[in-house]
């Protein structure tokens, strides 16, 4: 028995058995409704009304009325029970469950109150739409009309009322115990069919809390995952702040700190030979320091270079290239074979940055008085070659400088090359068709 129950759990769910439910009930009705109008045609076509009506002590409304009130009230009935269940407001619910359990008393009038199943109908749609909160005591009074409904047949309409035993009594005893015994079976098979409904609502119930506990723990799983995602993102952008702050004071302390520190050294050896030359070199280097506390503000505002942010990009590099020379005495020359005019401000602050920690690195490591730059490529990309006549080195090891240098052409997903070859050679590349890694940016 209880295989076959969770078989057909299987194939019904609570909406399929509601209006299994419905259709039951509207068969029930209409089978009874046709037997006693059935009855009635016999009774007056045997001439047999006076007897009929002797035993059962009222006369019925003709059955084509009994036909048509009863169809009209179970119409009505289900479209209430329809818009009850669709319902989103309480109050509306509330007025069409009392306009269903009016049309529930008029229908079992019709029917001379011989079938009183279709009470379960009204606690199925009540039950349907009961969730519990506050509507408690709504249940009880609504149960307990029912009850009353179904238990005392409406005493209200007790008068002038055909008993259905009266329509079977028309019949032969073996007949009358036939149809009696039908009637019987239809509502035991109707109680069958609302318990199996209750059964499948609680467990629909039941799943659905369930559902919902389900889903409140991963929420709440997700929301500590966010959490915890919410301090990494955190951590990773102080990192990318402080990465950000190193290099951006590593390129413009250094590099202006690099040509200060050359420019001294020249100071020295001219301080006695050559007054005014050493006067002419140090308001130079004055300038470098003043440039450089001015670039080391804006890098911490956020902002580009000051000649960046002045002059057009190329006349730019001119000037960096033009004070650092000045500051620091070493030759740099440029030549340019072929350049894009449509290059974006990141990969502009790119170049700049690789152009002065080049020159910096060729001053401060190699000692070189000479940085030849060298620019050419195509539609596609640029490419960038910086050569010193440095002391070079016989391993490359990467420091701070080169490191911050394959970090921004990263992003840009632009490579990096150097090595040693009668002073130090560093060679760029950058697509010029491919937008910046937001994935792995960083502020510059």
């Amino acid at each position: 028995m209880l295989k076959v129950g969770t078989d057909m759990q299987k194939f019904l769910n609570v909406k399929e058995m509601h209006r299994l439910l419905y259709g039951y009930n509207g068969f029930v009705i209409f089978t009874l409704m046709a037997f006693m109008c059935l009855t009635q045609e016999r009774i007056y076509q045997a001439m047999t009304a006076r007897a009929f009506l002797e035993s059962a002590g009222a006369v019925p409304p003709a059955s084509d009325v009994i036909f048509f009130t009863t169809t009209v009230a179970f119409v009505l009935f289900i479209l209430v029970g329809y818009f009850y269940r669709k319902s989103q407001r309480r109050h509306v619910r509330y007025c069409l469950f009392a306009a269903e359990i009016i049309i529930c008393m008029f229908l079992m009038r019709f029917l001379n109150l011989s079938y009183d199943g279709i009470v379960l109908l009204v606690v199925a749609d009540l039950m349907y739409k009961y969730e519990g909160h506050r509507q408690e005591y709504t249940l009880l009074v609504a149960m307990i009309c029912l009850y009353f409904i179904a238990n005392y047949n409406m005493a209200i309409f007790q008068t002038k009322i055909i008993s259905f035993e009266a329509y079977a009594s028309y019949y032969n005893a073996d007949a009358k115990a036939v149809i009696l015994a039908i009637k019987n079976t239809f509502y035991s098979l109707n109680i069958v069919c609302f318990v199996f409904y209750l059964v499948l609502l609680v467990k629909n119930k039941h799943e659905e809390k369930e559902r919902i506990r389900l889903l409140n723990e991963k929420l709440e799983e997700a929301n500590q995952r966010l959490r915890a995602y919410a301090i990494e993102v955190e951590q990773m952008a102080e990192t990318r702040e402080r990465n950000r702050l190193a290099r951006e004071i590593h390129d413009t302390l250094g590099h202006a700190l690099t040509g200060i520190a050359a420019g001294l050294d020249a100071c020295i050896m001219t301080l006695e030979i050559a007054p005014e030359v050493t006067k002419q070199q140090l308001n130079k280097i004055r300038d470098a320091a003043k440039k450089g506390i001015t670039d080391v503000r804006r890098s911490v505002k956020k902002l580009r270079p000051d000649d960046l942010e002045r002059l057009p990009f190329q006349q730019a590099l001119m000037e960096m290239t033009r004070n650092y020379s000045e500051s620091s005495g070493m030759e740099i020359t440029f030549d340019i074979f072929s350049w894009s005019d449509n290059l974006r401000q990141d990969q502009e602050d790119v170049i700049y940055r690789v152009l002065q920690e080049s020159i910096t690195n060729a001053k401060r490591h190699g000692h070189a008085t000479k940085v030849k730059i060298t620019i050419g490529g195509n539609e596609k990309y640029l490419l960038i070659v910086i050569a010193d006549n440095g002391e070079g080195c016989d391993e490359v090891k990467q420091g701070f400088g080169l490191k911050h240098m394959r970090e921004r052409l990263e992003l840009l997903h632009g490579t990096i090359h150097y090595w040693s070859d009668e002073g130090f050679i560093v060679e760029a590349m950058i697509p010029l068709n491919r937008e910046v890694d937001n994935d792995k940016s960083f502020d510059s």
